[in-house]
Formats: C-alpha cells, sequence, structure tokens
C-alpha cells in the first residue's frame, strides 16, 4: 500500500503534507509584508548610495 508498511511512515508522509500546507497558507498570508523603513535607515541607505557612486567614479566603473 504505497510503501507504507508501518504506521510511522504514514504519519511521516501526512506530516510532510501538512507541513506544506502550512508553508503555503503562512506564506500566502505574508506575500508582500515588509517592514517600514524608519527615516535613519533611509538616509543611511542614500549615504551609502552616493559613497559607492563617489568610489565607482574614482575607479571609473
Amino acid at each position: 500500500m504505497l510503501g507504507m508498511g508501518d504506521a510511522q511512515i504514514l504519519a511521516v508522509y501526512i506530516l510532510c503534507i501538512l507541513s506544506s500546507l502550512l508553508c503555503i497558507v503562512y506564506g500566502i498570508l505574508k506575500w508582500n509584508k515588509g517592514e517600514d523603513a524608519s527615516p535613519q535607515e533611509i538616509a543611511k541607505e542614500i549615504d551609502w548610495e552616493k559613497k559607492e557612486l563617489e568610489i565607482d567614479d574614482k575607479l571609473d566603473v
């Protein structure tokens, strides 16, 4: 019967399917939900981008 010689094997199959379904439901619920960036993080990112552009200009990349 589907290679299930023991009840433990059946339990493993069921748990694998349930964990997959749980992951799918979690992914659907959390889809495109990110944290809002704080103004400090945005300023830090802008400074980092400016420094990176300066380095690229110096290296002629």
